[in-house]
Formats: C-alpha cells, structure tokens, sequence
C-alpha cells in the first residue's frame, strides 16, 4: 500500500481538514490546524507531503521520527501541528486496512464509555444561566468557562468578585449535578492567579485551567500553594519533552494535550504514559472539528489515566460551522448523561461527509483570534 495523494480543505468555522489517498482505495483523515494560522500549517502539511508520497502509510513511527528529527530544527506549534494531522490520518488508514478501531492497534479499550465537557458563556463570559440550563436538558453534566477578560500584571479585584459570581450561578443552580472547570487561558498573570486561585477554591471546582501561560509554569509552583483545586495545563505544548519538565515538578494534576497540536495520536499516547507514571490525569484538549475530536475519543479509550474530554459542538466559535455538519455518522458524539460512548466503527470511528467538506472549502476562512488590549492601551492575552 502507497500513498498517492494528500489533500488539505480549509472549511468553516477555523479548521484545516486533510485528507490522504492510498493505491488501494483506502482514505484517511486528519485535522492539522493551529487556530488562527490555518495557512501556515497548510504549507507544513504540503512541504512534509513530498516525503510521504510513495511510502507505506503503515509505518506511523517511521515517519513520525522522520518528520520530527529530519529537520535540523524542531518542534513549534505549527510544524507539530502538521505532523498531528498527518499522524491521525495515518492511523485512520491502518484501523480501516485492519477494519478496527484505532485503539484496538494501541492496546484496546480500557473503559466502556468516555465522559465529556462543553464550553459556556463564550470569550467573555455572559449567560451563563440559560447556557448551562441549555447544555444539561442537552444531556452535558459537566461544563467548563472562560475565567475573566482582559487581565492587567496587577489588576482590580472586582474582575476577580466577577469571576466568583459567574461560577456562583452555576454552583447556586446546579448544585453538585454539574461539574465546573475554569479557564484562566493564559490570560492571567502569577500575582493575580494566586489571588483568582485561592477565591475560586470556595466553589470546588474539578479543575482550573492554564493559571498562567505554559512558557511560566515555574510560577505552578507558587500558584499551587494557594489552592486545592486540581490544575490543569498544557494545550500549547507540543511535545513529550514539553511536558516533561512539568511532569517532574510536580504542581500539574491534569495535563491537557492537544491531538491536533502535539504530534497527533502518536505522540499524545506517549504523554499520556508519560503522565501516568507521575500520577497525573490527562484531559485532551479538543475545541476544534470532527476528525480532531475523533482522534481524542481514540486515545481517550485506550488510556486509563484520561478521565474527560473536551468537545465543541455549539461552542461559540462554531456560528458557520459546527462538528456534526462534516460527518455521516452524527450519533458519534451523542451525550448521554454526561458521556458518550466508545465508537466501535474502523480507524478514527467517523465518516466525514466529503461533499459537505468540498461545500464548505469553497467558501473558506481566514479565522484569527481578535487581538486584546488591557485599560491603558498595553496589549493583552486573549
């Protein structure tokens, strides 16, 4: 078996699909994308598909090493997001030569059914009540939210007493029915994430997310005496050797890899094991399209240590677009009090709709994230 041909689409709302063609008629998808630089990981993708080209799709870790260490340079967010498309892509060649599952080739599955999260109250966060009143009729009973908006170095409590009030609603309505994970997005800077840190500890929360942005998580180590809430980091690093630091000192207790950014199925699998050893939970962050998602339903299977996945159907990214346009089998990523269950289809478990995919690419998108600026004009994380 010879791959022939690699195809990228561009499609709404943010996403970058690939597709790879083999001599025996067998097709694999992948979703290589860094949000907001679609075109520059598009460009990776066709420059690693002049090595591919000709080979045996089989031979994942062979190429994976080869697109990895060939490069005299490595890693990024861009080239591993490359490499994570065409590694999903690959896997989802071998499960349909073999007619299985994906994490039957990587062990079997470990749980019966996956247990999942959505998104509230989008970037800055509003509506809070009917949105979660929404999300659990849906059959959703966990939930996660942006933290704040735009966070000075030292800035006003009241956006801190406004974070708490949001988390609030939730915990005043929900009770305990619903879990809460909060989402600091890297938005926050070490002086204030102690203070945020320790408010929201009130409301027993199952994590709080990326306190500070990944390239400080020595500030971890601070921020973690001021809370007993589980934290969680990750979504922008990239490789095993990224989270190899944070593993060994020990402050994470949840690392969220992204399988559209940190080298796909066959790297996010190792981090897990990596994770594992340190006693560390793994929740793989996923607020992308359909093939992303079913790459992470994939790993999640086979990997005792993942206990949530995130998923974004309806979240507020997703006006022009959402997961369920692009695939056939729509009952994949049905809820059903709060999980769904394992796919037991071949390769990634989903059938992407290609028509609707070609619809959908000749219209496009040219998505980058809006660019934030603090009260005095200084410019702010998003």
């Amino acid at each position: 078996m010879k791959i022939t041909k690699m195809k990228l689409y561009t499609v709404p709302p943010r996403w970058l699909f690939l597709e790879i063609e083999t001599d025996v008629g067998i097709t694999g998808w992948g979703e290589p994308v860094v949000e907001g630089r679609a075109s520059v990981v598009k460009t990776a993708v066709e420059d690693f598909s002049n090595y591919l080209i000709g080979k045996d799709p089989r031979t994942i870790e062979d190429h994976w090493q080869v697109m990895y260490r060939a490069g005299f340079y490595r890693g990024g967010p861009e080239v591993m997001s490359a490499i994570a498309g065409i590694d999903q892509a690959l896997w989802d060649i071998k499960g349909k030569f073999y007619n299985t599952p994906v994490y039957e080739l990587l062990g079997g599955k470990c749980r019966d059914k996956l247990k999942v999260y959505s998104w509230v109250g989008g970037d800055r966060p509003s509506d809070i009540k009917k949105g979660v009143q929404d999300l659990y009729a849906s059959g959703c009973t966990a939930v996660k939210m942006n933290g704040t908006e735009e966070m000075h170095y030292i800035d006003s409590f009241e956006k801190i007493q406004a974070v708490c009030e949001r988390v609030s609603i939730i915990r005043d309505m929900m009770g305990y029915k619903m879990d809460i994970g909060v989402d600091f997005h890297g938005r926050v800077h070490k002086s204030m994430a102690k203070v945020l840190a320790r408010e929201l500890d009130q409301y027993h929360l199952a994590f709080i997310e990326e306190p500070v942005l990944s390239q400080n998580n020595e500030a971890l180590r601070e921020i973690s005496k001021y809370t007993a809430t589980p934290i969680a980091t990750g979504e922008r690093m990239f490789s095993r050797w990224d989270f190899k630091n944070v593993l060994m000192d020990g402050y994470v207790d949840i690392i969220q890899p992204d399988l559209s950014h940190a080298g796909g199925i066959s790297e996010c699998k190792k981090i897990a094991t990596m994770a594992e050893a340190f006693d560390v939970a793994v929740a793989p962050h996923c607020p992308l399209g359909p093939i992303a998602l079913a790459a992470c339903v994939q790993l999640d299977a086979c990997t005792p240590n993942a206990f949530i996945q995130e998923q974004s159907l309806g979240i507020h990214y997703n006006k022009t677009g959402d997961l369920l346009d692009y695939i056939v089998n729509k009952s994949a990523f049905q809820f059903e009090k709060g999980f769904i269950a394992i796919p037991d289809g071949p390769g990634l478990g989903v059938e992407v709709n290609k028509e609707k995919v070609l619809e959908a690419a000749a219209i496009g998108h040219n998505w980058k994230n809006p660019v934030w600026r603090n009260y005095d004009g200084t410019v702010a994380e998003w």
